[in-house]
């Protein structure tokens, strides 16, 4: 007799022929196109990943699953799944209405009959699921400053699969992998979930996790969306690849896993193990502060070590996964072997290289040693990583109007042109108005919009290799973070907050701005009638009275220097 896990579970799929025709008619049904984040949601949805869900969350299942973990009927899922709108979108749609779900490039994945529209207390969401209302979560900044106002719940018709053109023979739906587990005899897998490379430590803490577990492995990484700043999938993927031999083949397989992490912490550590379940396997690795995003905005963490390991076992006979815990492993020197950090008696020499460290190591050039990492891996990091004074970069200025950020940058770019080796880019606020806004007003939304094309263009120059040179007044902080969180993927974002106070902008005042703002005649101008974040924590701040151009843009060079960016 078949184990449930190896038994299909139900997706949200029609057969082929309803597919065809179900499209046909779609095309005359009001449309959605999905972010990146809704269309991996959609996939597993579809896939019955997210199995018992038979579609977007209704008003009366997302508030019970944001007050206690369970949708209204009882059953245990703790993260809302939701599809965010506009509010302009919203206006359009009548209830029992349905709609077609379309992908990036236009093609009809779903329908969905739209059952429920509300608006959500974000704020209680940010609260209740994250454990607080701070926007240092990249979550809880995603939901108040990129999410839609308005939520649609409804059930989902599947038509067919997102397209993934990368990794193909590694992705598997819920049921494929069912079906692999049955061909191969497997009764107990235990997997294992990561959004990092797989180091040594890695590797020891899941041999002994099967070993425990008497399990076969699966590793199964996230490659749909994690936190602003890691590694991208692409990377990982031919780090996994280069890690694979180091397994031995008859008991451990790699599959991708297309899910839009939310760094959730406890509650995400239930919901990926409720994930795992639907993908067959038996058990689940949990380990130390599983999918913690880090610090808080008062430099603490945002879940204690081990939260996620105790409500996972709080609920295990529910999700119907077992746990394997796992503490923190670390390189006994005198032993030379990897042990769990709990076990060392007092005295051993350990050694650790934490994430910071290495990434100051990769952006060094510096040795990784072969304790820590295999040479493969490190190989791969390399080539998407190379050291900081080979990558690109952006030097982002942001101040008042007639700050001098312009005639800074200016001198800026001159002086790197001069040193050579990069090629430079200048993207001043009157340039870029001229050649890639100039059909932009000066609202509140259009002046962010014009930062955010900025960030887009910086972000391919770093992207490239090259040197993007930025001097907007950017004056909203949320957008600067959007900006810095696109650029850092690919190389380094150095903000430069020119402090000069608004006084001396205004008594400096070349263009006559000033005046026409205190007349009234510019409206929503920065300083006057409409805010300025200053910037908490840049990676520079220019006081620039009484001090020459010259030697601003000198500071500028040497802070550049002292992150290794440009050689000394």
């Amino acid at each position: 007799m078949q184990t449930p896990n190896l038994v299909p579970i139900p997706e949200l799929y029609v057969s082929y022929d309803s597919a065809q025709k179900l499209k046909a008619e779609a095309g005359d049904l009001v449309s959605h196109d999905l972010t990146q984040r809704q269309i991996c949601d959609l996939e597993l949805l579809m896939n019955g990943g997210f199995n018992p869900l038979k579609g977007f969350l209704s008003e009366e299942d997302y508030n019970s699953v944001v007050d206690n973990m369970r949708l209204a009927d009882g059953t245990l899922w703790p993260m809302p799944i939701t599809l965010d709108v506009s509010e302009e979108f919203a206006e359009k749609i009548e209830i029992g209405q349905d709609i077609a779900l379309r992908d990036q490039e236009g093609v009809i994945l779903a329908t969905m009959t739209v059952t429920d529209r509300w608006t959500p207390d974000k704020a209680r969401e940010a609260a209740k699921v994250y454990g607080a209302d701070d926007s240092a979560h990249p979550a809880v900044n995603y939901l108040h400053n990129t999410a839609g106002p308005v939520y649609l719940g409804g059930p989902v018709t599947g038509i067919q699969q997102p397209i993934h053109y990368d990794f193909r023979g590694r992705r598997d739906t819920p049921n494929e992998l069912r079906a692999l587990f049955r061909k191969l005899g497997w009764r107990r897998v235990v997997a294992f979930q990561t959004r990092n490379p797989l180091h040594r430590a890695h590797q020891e803490l899941t041999f002994r996790a099967a070993k425990e577990a008497q399990a076969n492995l699966l590793i199964h990484p996230v490659v749909g969306m994690t936190k602003p700043g890691d590694i991208d999938h692409f990377t990982r993927v031919r780090c996994y690849e280069a890690v694979l031999d180091q397994y031995p083949a008859a008991t451990t397989t790699m599959s991708l896993l297309n899910l839009a992490m939310r760094m959730a912490g406890p509650r995400e550590a239930v919901w990926h193990g409720l994930i795992r379940k639907n993908h067959g396997c038996t058990h689940f690795i949990v380990g130390r502060d599983h999918a913690g995003p880090g610090k808080n905005s008062k430099g603490e963490d945002f879940y204690g070590p081990y939260d996620a390991q105790d409500l996972f076992r709080k609920h295990q006979d529910e999700i119907g996964i077992e746990m394997v815990d796992f503490k923190q492993m670390v390189f006994v020197q005198d032993r030379a072997q990897y042990e769990p950090a709990d076990e060392v008696e007092d005295g051993a020499t350990v050694l650790n290289i934490s994430g910071t460290e290495l990434r100051r190591r990769l952006s060094e050039g510096l040795e990784i040693p072969d304790w820590f990492s295999f040479p493969a891996v490190v190989e791969e990091l390399r080539k998407s990583k190379p050291p900081r004074s080979n990558q690109g970069f952006t030097v982002f200025f942001t101040g008042f109007s007639g700050s001098g950020k312009s005639t800074i940058a200016n001198a800026l770019m001159v002086k790197l042109m001069e040193m050579g080796g990069r090629p430079v880019t200048l993207l001043d606020g009157d340039i870029v108005r001229k050649n890639l806004s100039s059909e932009l007003g000066f609202s509140k939304e259009h002046r962010d919009l014009n930062i955010r094309r900025i960030g887009y263009v910086a972000s391919e120059i770093t992207k490239n290799g090259g040197i993007a040179i930025c001097a907007p007044i950017a004056p909203y902080a949320t957008t600067r973070r959007a900006v810095r969180e696109e650029i850092e993927q690919f190389g380094a974002f150095i903000e430069v907050h020119v402090a000069t106070s608004i006084e001396e902008c205004e008594r400096r005042d070349r263009k006559g701005l000033y005046k026409l703002a205190r007349e009234g005649k510019i409206k929503e101008f920065t300083g006057i009638s409409d805010p300025y974040d200053v910037p908490k924590n840049p990676e520079l701040r220019l006081e620039t009275e009484n001090v020459e151009v010259d030697n601003c843009a000198h500071q500028v060079l040497l802070k550049l220097e002292s992150m290794g960016l440009i050689a000394a």
